[in-house]
């Protein structure tokens, strides 16, 4: 038998109850016709809520098989037919960027097509399967860094358990899983760019020659040719696209080249030069792989309710401004200056904004206060005055900054780091949004470059999206607000949430697919931690009885 066969063995067994390799050896005594389906099913369902084992992922499914069964006396809850239908929805979980592996698909498929489906094991298998999905679907495998508690509360507005009971009772077992999916626009989106990778995956591929200097219009290019092809497949240039010159880069090429570049977090001009052939050059499975990752992260967010949302994906650099989570479209799209990946890494969190400040002061961090303005202070103690600082109390100290008696503060103006506009979300990290007029940082392709708030790249038009329920609030009341004066404080009728989130290949407003650095290494670690998850199932499932 293949590793992978063995694998999908031991899951449908270890779906019986997470983490109870006791109940293994209980499915052949349950289907040997020692006692009647009730008392057997009731009997698994039993030692799943008694097991000792500790969950480690989001959910404690230990009860869920009592919980279900209970209510039905412990009667099968499969037929056929119904039988037949949740082995489809199972095998639909590719598309969502599942493995039907972690569900043992095949092996239940097997067990229906040898005539099975009316034995206990097979039941409570197909149901534990099933109540697994959901639940992945719902809040995912592995615990994300917004909910940190077991079990996930996103599962007490979404039961699993009684999802299953009605999709079951009313034979809409599919409408169960469509209300499982996020809401947000993203993931349909997400969605249709992991099946077009997948299929890109399925062709060949190979590899694109280096130029020997970075190509521009009109260069010489030896691989034109399939460079063009490449470009018409991953939807960069269009499928008439004329073919180039034989072995000559052309402008046409040049627009496509661009299209790919903006797409990939790459410098978009247009040259054809190592970075862009090496992005070209990455095999489709894995841009498969970096989807997977984020339609599990987008199963991480937390539930926001109706209403407007803020959304900034780090490694993309990425702002979007919905008015509402499931939109089908953001209404407003931005760059993004984030936190520094060798020191100041922005953290993933979700924040409330709920007020502005126009001209903002800049109360300088103690963490920049003492690595940075201390030792310039002591080369140059006219630091402060020439870059419109000031401390708080006035006439403060050195010794008095060192000794935290006092703080140094940035005055508003042409200087101030935080431009002319603060979008103010408390928490205890000290993170927000803001303006900056530092403007060139926003053409660079890497914009790790702040202390780890956020630096957006259109002010005004997020300020106008913010203030946009606020009837004093305009285009001009705005930028009328926005010119050099005092400060000004203005509260939000309604909090609006702000999620700092992190993915490596997401969309844009219309849908098309980008990618982006692992500015802050986190694919690899979550790799890792769903290959634990993977392997603490087996292993279960593997145990001997206790």
């Amino acid at each position: 038998m293949k590793l992978s066969q063995k694998i999908g063995v031991a899951l449908v067994l270890c779906a019986v109850a997470a983490l109870v390799p006791a109940l293994v050896p209980g499915f052949a005594h349950a289907t040997a016709g020692a006692r009647p389906a009730p008392a057997a099913i009731h009997a698994l369902s039993a030692q799943a809520s008694q097991s000792t084992v500790v969950p480690t992922g989001p959910y404690d499914e230990r009860g869920w098989l009592d919980r279900f069964y209970g209510p039905r006396k412990y009667a099968p809850a499969w037929n056929p037919s119904t039988a037949a239908a949740a082995l489809w929805v199972l095998g639909q979980a590719r598309l969502q960027g599942l493995d039907p592996l972690d569900y043992g698909t095949d092996a239940l498929q097997r067990e229906l097509r040898a005539g099975k489906a009316d034995s206990v094991r097979f039941d409570v298998a197909l149901t534990a399967a099933m109540l697994r999905y959901l639940a992945d679907l719902r809040v995912g495998r592995v615990r994300s860094e917004y909910h940190t508690r077991l079990p996930d509360p996103r599962l007490k507005q979404y039961d699993p358990v009684e999802r299953l009971r009605a999709g079951l009772a009313a034979g809409k077992l599919q409408a169960a899983v469509q209300a499982a999916q996020p809401t947000i626009w993203q993931y349909g989106h997400v969605k249709a760019a992991l099946a077009a990778y997948r299929t890109l995956s399925g062709q060949p591929y190979p590899a694109l020659p280096r130029p020997a200097a970075k190509a521009v219009p009109g260069s010489a290019y030896p691989g034109a040719q399939a460079l063009h092809a490449r470009l018409v497949l991953l939807g960069d240039l269009p499928a008439d696209a004329p073919l180039p010159p034989d072995g000559i880069y052309d402008e046409r090429m040049e627009e496509g080249v661009r299209h790919f570049q903006a797409r990939h977090g790459l410098s978009d001009d247009g040259m054809l030069g190592r970075g862009t052939i090496d992005a070209l050059n990455v095999p489709p499975a894995r841009r498969v792989r970096q989807l997977e990752l984020t339609l599990e992260r987008l199963r991480w967010l937390p539930d926001v309710g109706p209403g407007p949302l803020i959304l900034v994906d780090l490694p993309a650099y990425r702002l979007w401004a919905l008015q509402n989570a499931g939109s089908a479209t953001a209404p407003l799209e931005m760059r993004v200056v984030v936190g520094s990946a060798v020191k100041t890494e922005t953290p993933l969190f979700v924040g409330q904004m709920r007020y502005l400040e126009f001209n903002p002061y800049w109360n300088v961090p103690r963490s920049i206060l003492d690595k940075e303005l201390l030792p310039k202070l002591k080369r140059n103690p006219a630091y402060l005055a020439q870059n419109e600082m000031e401390t708080v109390p006035a006439g403060a100290s050195v010794a008095d900054l060192q000794a935290g008696r006092a703080r140094v503060r940035q005055r508003p103006g042409l200087k101030n780091a935080l431009g002319a506009i603060k979008f103010a979300l408390p928490n205890p990290m000290d993170i927000y949004l803001h303006s900056t007029p530092a403007r060139e940082a926003f053409q660079r392709s890497r914009r790790d470059l702040s202390h780890g708030c956020i630096r957006v790249e259109h002010p005004a038009a997020l300020a106008q999206y913010v203030l946009g329920r606020q009837l004093q609030w305009n285009a001009d009341t705005i930028q009328e607000a926005l010119q050099p004066g005092p400060t000004r404080h203005v509260d939000l009728v309604k909090a609006i949430p702000v999620v700092m989130f992190y993915a490596t290949a997401s969309v844009d407003r219309e849908g098309k697919p980008r990618f982006a650095a692992d500015i802050y290494g986190r694919d690899p670690k979550l790799e890792q931690a769903l290959a634990a998850r993977r392997r603490q199932r087996v292993s279960a499932a593997g145990r001997p009885p206790q």
